[in-house]
């Protein structure tokens, strides 16, 4: 998977779906959130990330630029942040160090692989709002978000945010032969593929879909009729809360 390919590839999709639509067109996905605010918010994303590199450090706010300045059109706004993370990411090896918020990857290859599923899961709201049929994402992207979303997000995001579960469970995530373990509860949350599938037994719930649908699923963007479950219901609403808790 070419995270780089997908970043540049995703952001002009995104700005494409987003040309000449109202900005004020809500995203049916995620009620709250707008066509214009959801460019506005990728816009920023990718120079709160540049300027994480440059500082090595989280930047606080008013660091960056995190909105258009008077005048600036938002989508504009949105295609120079990305066209400035790719002429830096592209510079940069992927194993080059630099800072990130996610210890277990301090690489340029985190930023490159955190910038392409955000642009790719933001450009499917931007199309949501638009009216536009969702475009698919390959198979090999959709299981990388599957992963990333579970091992940073739910493994690593909820723990600096101090969350925890009310109780502990464990529910299986599986998408065609791959399968993830997840744990959540007061103890905190973690998440890890397993190798053998029959490991998984020790779950009390599993969530079943194909790779799209459980990318999107996983980012709060389907309701559960679009997956398959099966055991513990609750354990599954536990593991949906948290993620939304980490994901906002």
């Amino acid at each position: 998977m070419n995270s780089l390919d997908i970043l540049r590839r995703e952001a002009e999709k995104l700005a494409m779906s987003a040309f000449g639509q109202p900005l004020h067109k809500g995203v049916p996905a995620c009620p709250g959130l707008n066509l214009g605010e959801t460019v506005r918010h990728v816009g920023s994303g990718y120079r709160r990330a540049l300027e994480w590199i440059r500082l090595g450090r989280e930047p606080q706010a008013g660091e960056w630029q995190d909105h258009p300045v008077e005048g600036e059109d938002p989508l504009e706004f949105m295609r120079s942040g990305a066209e400035a993370a790719l002429e830096v990411l592209s510079a940069h090896d992927e194993n080059e160090p630099c800072a990130t918020w996610w210890p277990d990857q301090q690489n340029y290859g985190f930023w490159r692989r955190r910038l392409a599923h955000e642009t790719t899961v933001h450009r499917m709201d931007v199309q949501g709002a638009a009216g536009i049929e969702v475009g698919t994402v390959a198979d090999e992207v959709a299981i990388d978000g599957v992963d990333e979303v579970l091992a940073l997000w739910l493994g690593h995001k909820l723990d600096v945010l101090g969350v925890r579960g009310s109780r502990e469970s464990f529910v299986a995530v599986q998408v065609e032969d791959h399968v993830w373990l997840t744990r959540c509860g007061p103890r905190g949350a973690s998440a890890w593929r397993v190798v053998d599938p029959e490991d998984a037994h020790v779950a009390d719930a599993q969530v079943t879909a194909g790779p799209m649908t459980m990318y999107r699923w996983l980012w709060g963007r389907l309701p559960d009729r679009m997956v398959e479950v099966v055991g513990d219901h609750d354990a599954i609403a536990q593991l949906w809360a948290l993620l939304r808790l980490a994901t906002k």
